[in-house]
C-alpha cells in the first residue's frame, strides 16, 4: 500500500506544531515517512509526553519513608508493613468516554487495572470520579447510563470491587465529561516488577490480545479539543474485554512467579508504540520490532495502523530467552497469544520492519525522554468575585434543596451498579466517606477516597488544590486511617491559554503544600490537557485519590451514631458560605472566594481523631454542605433522628475547612472534650441523635420524608 504524501495538513492532522515538526526533520535530518509521522505524534502528544506541565509537575512532593516507588511507572508502590505494598494509580479516560460512553468508560477501567498488575501486584480495589454536565442537558442522561453500566460492566466481570468515588454535575461538563479510574492491588514489597529493559538481544515478547484497528490515533484524539466534528472521532474508542483481562492477569502474575520477566509494560495509550519506547528509553536501549510477528485480528493492517493501535488486554516484556518454553505455556494455558515480535539493540534506534521494509528508524531516546518540554505562559488567577449578601433560609428547606439535588442525593443508583463485595474483603461499601478493605489474611485495612471542589478550584487554584488533598486527608482519617499517599488526575483545559495554565499552576502549588505538611506524598498520577469544547473549558478538577492505612480492625471507626448520643463539632463554627453547595443548588449562585485552608489545623484534628478512636462511634469530615448536610447523612445512614442546636445559615451550611462532625455516648464525648481542650483544639456540642425527625434551631421535618426524598432523587433523574 502507498504511504500517503506529508502534508501540512497531515501534520496538523497529528496535532503536531510547525515548529514541532521542523524539530523532528532536525533530528533525522529528512521528511519522516508515514509510519514515523505517527510514532512522533503518539509519542509527542500532551497524554503521552506531558510536555505542557512537566515543568510544574517536578515541583510535587513525591518520596518519603513509606514510598517504594513513585512517578513514572504504570503505578506508585507504597509499603505497608510485613513485606507487602499497595500499588495503585489513577488515570482518565475522559474524551473517549464523550465520543462511546461504555467503551469509553470500560476501557478505562481496563487500562488502570492493568497498570497496576504490571507492576506484580493483584487488583483489590477500584474507584472511579465522574463529571458530568447539567443534569438536565439533553446528553447528561445517555452519558452518566453508558458511563456506569462501561465500569460496572468491566469491573464486576474483572472481579474487582468497586468500593468508592464521586459523581458531580455542572453545566461546564456539558460538552467534555470526565471520567476518572483509579485502582489498588496489592504485592510483596520485594517482588515490584518495573518497566526498564535490559540486556541486549534479549526476546521482546507480545502477550495477550490480539491487535485491531480499534483506538488507532486515540492519544492523539485525547490531546484535542473538540468541535463539531466529533462524530468522527468514534473509531479511536477502543473496545474491552474484562474476561480477556482477567486471563491476561492470572497469565502474567503466573508468569512473574518463574523469573523469566526481565520488565513489562502494559500497551496503554499509543499501543505498541508507547509500550516498546518506554522500555527502551528507560533502559537505555533501543528495540527492533518486526511487525509480520504481532498477532492481528484483521486482514492487511499497515505498519501504522499496528504501531497506533489502542487494542485492548495486551502487554508487551522483556524475556530471559532460557525462560522462552516455560514463559509460552503459561500463556497455552490461558489460551492468550504470546509471540516474540522483535529484541532489544544496543544502539539508540527503534527500528520498525514490516513485510521486509523499514517502515521506521528513528533514535529511541528522542522519541520519550527528549520530547517537546514547555514553559507555558500562565496568567495569576483574578480574585474570586466577593460574596454578596446570602439571605438566612428556613434550614430544613436548605436541606432539602440539597439532599434532591443530584449532586448531594444518595448515589445508590450507581453504586448498586457496581459489584463492592466481590472478593468478600469489603468492610465499608461505597456511599459515605472512604470504602474500606481488609488485606486478605492480616489483621490490616486499607482505606480508599477520591475528592476534589472544582467550584473552589476556579475560585481560588491554590486553596482549591490544598482543600482536595485536605478533604481525602479528612476521609480516610473518620475511618480511623492514616493517611499513606495520594494519586492524582488533572482535568484542565485548554493549556495554550494563560489564564487555564495559571488555574493548572495554582492547583499544583496547593496541591505540592498540602502534600507536603499531611505527609502524603503523590506516588503516580496523570494529567488530562484540552478538555474544551468549542473553545469552552471545562471546571479546573484535580482530582485526588488517596490511600490510608489501619493498622488493625480494632483502629477502624466503623460505628453509627445511635439515639441518645451526643453530635460533637471538631474544629470552627460554620461560617463561610463562598463557593458554597447551598449557594450553588439553593441559590444558583457561585460567589465568593473558595474557604481558606489551614493544614497545620487539619494535621492537628486529624491527629486528634485517631489518637482518640476508641471514645468515637461514628465520624464523618464536614465538606460540601457543611454541617447540616453531614449530620443529616450520618443520621440517615443510622436510621435515627438528628437534633442540631443552631438553625442559622452560616452555623449550619458554611464550608469552613478541618472539621469532623463525631458521634458519642455522653461519657465519651465528656472525655473528648477534655482531651480537645488538653490539645489545644475546638471542640463544642451542637446537638444530640434521637428520635424519627431531623430539627435544626426551630425547624424540623421527618427523617422519613428527608431520607424518602434523599433515596429517590437521583433515581427520578436518571433511573
Amino acid at each position: 500500500m502507498d504511504e500517503p504524501q506529508i502534508t501540512d495538513d497531515l501534520i496538523a492532522a497529528h496535532g503536531l506544531k510547525p515548529d514541532e515538526y521542523a524539530r523532528i526533520l532536525e533530528i533525522i535530518g529528512r521528511a519522516p515517512s508515514f509510519t514515523e509521522l505517527g510514532i512522533f505524534s503518539a509519542m509527542w502528544n500532551e497524554h503521552c509526553s506531558y510536555k505542557s506541565s512537566k515543568k510544574w509537575l517536578r515541583t510535587l512532593p513525591t518520596t518519603g519513608p513509606q514510598v517504594i516507588c513513585g512517578p513514572g511507572e504504570n503505578a506508585g508502590v507504597v509499603d505497608i508493613g510485613d513485606g507487602q505494598a499497595v500499588v495503585f494509580k489513577m488515570e482518565s479516560h475522559n474524551h473517549p468516554s464523550y465520543i462511546e460512553p461504555y467503551q469509553g468508560a470500560a476501557t478505562g477501567v481496563g487500562g488502570i487495572l492493568r497498570d497496576v498488575f504490571t507492576m506484580g501486584a493483584r487488583p483489590i480495589a477500584a474507584m472511579n470520579s465522574l463529571s458530568f454536565g447539567a443534569p438536565d442537558h439533553p446528553k447528561t442522561r445517555q452519558l452518566v447510563h453508558g458511563v456506569v453500566e462501561g465500569i460496572g460492566g468491566y469491573g464486576n466481570a474483572f472481579g474487582v470491587p468497586t468500593v468508592g468515588g464521586e459523581v458531580r454535575f455542572h453545566p461546564a461538563y456539558n460538552g467534555n465529561c470526565l471520567v476518572n479510574a483509579f485502582a489498588a492491588g496489592l504485592a510483596d514489597a520485594d517482588a515490584i516488577f518495573y518497566s526498564a529493559a535490559s540486556g541486549v538481544g534479549m526476546p521482546v515478547v507480545y502477550l495477550g490480545a490480539k491487535t485491531g484497528r480499534d483506538g488507532v490515533g486515540g492519544a492523539t484524539m485525547a490531546s484535542a479539543e473538540f468541535d463539531d466534528t466529533i462524530e468522527e472521532k468514534r473509531p479511536t474508542v477502543q473496545v474491552g474485554d474484562p474476561f480477556t483481562e482477567k486471563r491476561l492477569m492470572e497469565a502474567c502474575l503466573e508468569l512473574m512467579q518463574t523469573g523469566a520477566v526481565i520488565s513489562i509494560q502494559d500497551m496503554g495509550a499509543a499501543g505498541l508504540t508507547c509500550s516498546a519506547v518506554e522500555m527502551g528509553d528507560k533502559g537505555g536501549l533501543g528495540i527492533r520490532l518486526d511487525l509480520d510477528r504481532v498477532p492481528v485480528r484483521e486482514e492487511h493492517m499497515t505498519a501504522y495502523e499496528m504501531m497506533l493501535s489502542e487494542s485492548q488486554e495486551r502487554m508487551l516484556m522483556v524475556l530471559r530467552p532460557e525462560k522462552e518454553a516455560e514463559a509460552k505455556a503459561v500463556f497455552d494455558k490461558w489460551d492468550l497469544d504470546f509471540a516474540i515480535v522483535g529484541e532489544t539493540i544496543a544502539e539508540d534506534r527503534f527500528l520498525i520492519l514490516h513485510g521486509n521494509d523499514v517502515k521506521a528508524d528513528l533514535p529511541l531516546s528522542k522519541l520519550a525522554s527528549s520530547a517537546p518540554e514547555y514553559d507555558r505562559p500562565w496568567d495569576e488567577p483574578l480574585p474570586a468575585p466577593e460574596l454578596q449578601d446570602v439571605p438566612q433560609i428556613d434550614p430544613i428547606d436548605g436541606l432539602k434543596g440539597l439532599i434532591s439535588s443530584p449532586n448531594h442525593a444518595a448515589k445508590n443508583w450507581v453504586y448498586e451498579q457496581y459489584d463492592h463485595m466481590v472478593m468478600a474483603d469489603t468492610v465499608r461499601a461505597p456511599g459515605l466517606g472512604a470504602g474500606v478493605i481488609r488485606v486478605h489474611g492480616t489483621g490490616k485495612l486499607l482505606a480508599f477516597t477520591s475528592d476534589v471542589t472544582p467550584r473552589y478550584v476556579r475560585a481560588n487554584p491554590v486553596e482549591g488544590g490544598k482543600q482536595a488533598v485536605a478533604e481525602a486527608y479528612r476521609n480516610l482519617t473518620a475511618v480511623g486511617a492514616v493517611p499513606l499517599a495520594t494519586t492524582d488526575n488533572l482535568n484542565f483545559g485548554n493549556p495554550e491559554k494563560p489564564a487555564i495554565m495559571g488555574q493548572f499552576v495554582g492547583a499544583i502549588k496547593g496541591i505540592g503544600e498540602a502534600v507536603a505538611a499531611l505527609d502524603m506524598p503523590i506516588v503516580s498520577g496523570n494529567v488530562s490537557l484540552y478538555n474544551e469544547t468549542d473553545g469552552s473549558a471545562i471546571l479546573p478538577t484535580p482530582t485526588i485519590g488517596a490511600v490510608g492505612l489501619i493498622a488493625t480492625e480494632e483502629d477502624i471507626i466503623a460505628g453509627s451514631a445511635q439515639a441518645g448520643m451526643m453530635a460533637l463539632l471538631l474544629g470552627p463554627e460554620g461560617s463561610h458560605l463562598g463557593q458554597s453547595a447551598l449557594l450553588h443548588e439553593v441559590f444558583n449562585r457561585e460567589d465568593g472566594d473558595a474557604p481558606t485552608v489551614d493544614l497545620a489545623a487539619e494535621k492537628a484534628a486529624g491527629d486528634f481523631i485517631r489518637a482518640n478512636h476508641a471514645m468515637i462511634s461514628a465520624c464523618q469530615d464536614l465538606s460540601d454542605g457543611g454541617l447540616a448536610l453531614a449530620a443529616f447523612e450520618m443520621a440517615e445512614a443510622a436510621g435515627v433522628g438528628v437534633t442540631l442546636d443552631s438553625g442559622d445559615t452560616p452555623v449550619i451550611f458554611g464550608e469552613d475547612q478541618a472539621r469532623y462532625l463525631i458521634a458519642a455516648t455522653f461519657d465519651c464525648a465528656e472525655t473528648l472534650m477534655i482531651e480537645a481542650g488538653k490539645a489545644g483544639l475546638t471542640i463544642q456540642t451542637v446537638g444530640r441523635f434521637g428520635g424519627d425527625t431531623v430539627r435544626m434551631g426551630r425547624s424540623e421535618a421527618p427523617l422519613s420524608e428527608l431520607s424518602a426524598l434523599y433515596r429517590s432523587s437521583f433515581g427520578a433523574v436518571f433511573g
